[in-house]
């Protein structure tokens, strides 16, 4: 039976103040609270509160028929825990439910995955620890930030546990071949790789609400018609969408929230269900292995990664950012770490863009600053300021080797100080429970003595003579 695995991506950066050159080494606060809170307020309470009550509406009348995935950035969930605690209930609701499946993300939707395998991994590992603690789920597919996947991602993933990879089904890439098949990762093919269907993506994304389009509007029976006409062999479509497509990018008065409750009832007519990743993996056999030797993604129409490293500013801020990433990590300070993750957003990045034309309008529409040259200044001296901080705990003058050789050997000596520190605990408790016994046993010794010395006393004392008997006249 041919079926729909719909994923629902949610991110929101945390956008920075305009910081100054003069404020590098005074002000180590980036962030513009005022703008994170009043973005994140009105997307939720427009788009995501009501698509999730939409969905949860969707999973009740179909009895748990309607099935589906979301991918949460951690940045995102730290400013809805801290501006909209509502929403956070209802993906707990949502989670509860069973029929919607969470995917891992790198917590701070960054593009470490590009440069820095170590990076990458660990805020996929602190997205899942969120996850769990906050939800109760456990992920067992990978969504890298945008969609972005290649080759060497997929040894990674299977290193992390992951069974699967959602990933951008990019017509160069694909050539001939179609996206609704589940495919093997060439350089790790116990890797599955479930590819976006990218025109059945944009007909609700990018094309709702557009008039001059020529299948507009776009109802449910139309969407769904078209599911079920592809080739019976053909029996997943993935459809990857931001949840801001609903009441966001298409206000609720264009009919986006009763067209998405719809879906279901002309499916289920349809003969077309409803399924998460994890079951399309755990039903579908792939069809074949695919390569995929230069990264890939979601933006732009190329598909690949020019969104946010395609001009000299970026690359530059780039290899800034990450050249201090060793560094980072082994510090422990909680502050700078967790500035590390805020500045690692790849929206900073994204903003930065130059491009021109029908992309370089997609990319002005999110970007809080009024061009490309003031995001890269701002971004650039909030990371001076970073960097100066870093360099604070541990000098760039000292080379990577050389630092963590002393601080292997500084762990070295406080895991041995740790260590005989217990040994000295242990050894003060046995004295003291010496002590103690002790104390308890001297009165008894006291008595015992006493009595083995009267004892002694006795035994030595000579008896009383007999008085001697009379001799007889």
């Amino acid at each position: 039976m041919k079926a729909i695995c719909f994923n629902f991506e949610i991110h929101q950066p945390m956008r920075l103040k305009r910081y100054r050159f003069f404020d590098i080494g005074n002000d180590h606060y980036y962030y513009d609270d005022f703008l994170n809170d009043e973005i994140v307020s009105r997307v939720a309470h427009n788009s995501y509160i009501p698509a999730a009550e939409t969905i949860l509406r969707m999973i009740e009348q179909t009895k748990g028929a309607f099935r589906c995935s979301i991918s949460i950035s951690g940045v995102a969930l730290e400013q809805l825990e801290q501006y909209v605690p509502e929403f956070i209930d209802l993906l707990k609701k949502l989670a509860d439910t069973g029929a919607v499946e969470f995917l891992a993300v790198p917590y701070a939707h960054s593009l470490a995955s590009l440069t820095d395998p170590d990076e990458f991994a660990q805020q996929v590992k602190v997205e899942c620890d969120k996850l769990h603690s906050l939800l109760g789920v456990k992920p067992k597919v990978l969504h890298n930030t945008e969609l972005i996947y290649d080759d060497e991602i997929a040894p990674q993933a299977l290193a992390m546990g992951f069974k699967g990879i959602l990933t951008e089904g990019a017509k160069h890439i694909l050539g001939w071949k179609s996206p609704n098949y589940v495919y093997d990762a060439a350089s790790a093919p116990k890797v599955r790789l479930l590819l976006k269907n990218d025109k059945l993506s944009d007909d609700i994304a990018a094309r709702f609400s557009d008039t001059s389009w020529d299948e507009y509007p776009l109802t449910a029976d139309k969407y769904i018609s078209w599911i079920a006409s592809t080739p019976a062999e053909e029996q997943v479509v993935n459809i990857c969408l931001n949840l801001e497509t609903f009441g966001g990018f298409h206000t609720a008065n264009t009919g986006i929230f009763q067209f998405l409750e719809a879906l279901p009832r002309f499916a289920a007519e349809k003969g077309v269900e409803f399924r998460t990743p994890s079951q399309v993996l755990s039903v579908l056999k792939p069809v074949g292995e695919l390569s995929v030797m230069h990264p890939i993604s979601g933006a732009d129409e190329a598909r690949d990664v020019t969104a946010w490293l395609g001009n000299s500013l970026q690359n530059e801020a780039f290899n800034k950012l990450y050249s201090v990433a060793e560094r980072v990590r082994l510090c422990d300070d909680r502050r700078l770490k967790q500035d590390w993750y805020y500045l690692q957003g790849s929206d900073h990045l994204y903003y930065m863009s130059t491009k021109h034309f029908a992309d370089g309008a997609a990319h002005s529409m999110f970007s809080p600053y009024e061009t490309p040259y003031q995001a890269f200044t701002n971004y650039m001296n909030v990371l001076a300021d970073f960097i100066v901080r870093v360099e604070e705990q541990y000098p760039l003058s000292i080379e990577n080797e050389e630092l963590n050789s002393l601080l292997t050997t500084i762990r070295n000596q406080a895991t041995e100080i740790e260590t005989l520190n217990k040994e000295l605990g242990s050894m003060r408790k046995n004295i003291e429970q010496f002590n103690v016994e002790h104390a308890l046993r001297e009165p008894e010794a006291k008595e015992a003595k006493a009595e083995t010395d009267t004892k002694k006393k006795a035994a030595k004392k000579p008896a009383a003579k007999k008085p001697a008997a009379k001799k007889a006249k």
